[in-house]
């Protein structure tokens, strides 16, 4: 998810979309430790990205 997108959310769509990427990240890092995956970069990727909202939704609480 690309930075333009995330400011267009709403707090209440970045919140719910916080949760749904840190789950899935989750999933990713226990699927990965069982049996490695067939790209791994893929967490890197879903980790910036709640890097990326976390830190939009803490820019606009703090407005």
């Amino acid at each position: 998810m690309k930075q333009s997108e995330i400011k267009e959310l709403s707090v209440a769509e970045l919140q719910e979309k916080l949760g749904e990427y840190k789950k899935n990240y989750a999933d990713l890092k226990m699927a990965h430790a069982i049996t490695p995956l067939e790209n791994p970069l893929q967490i890197r990727s879903v980790r910036k990205t709640v890097a990326r909202l976390a830190s939009e939704l803490t820019k606009r609480e703090l407005q």
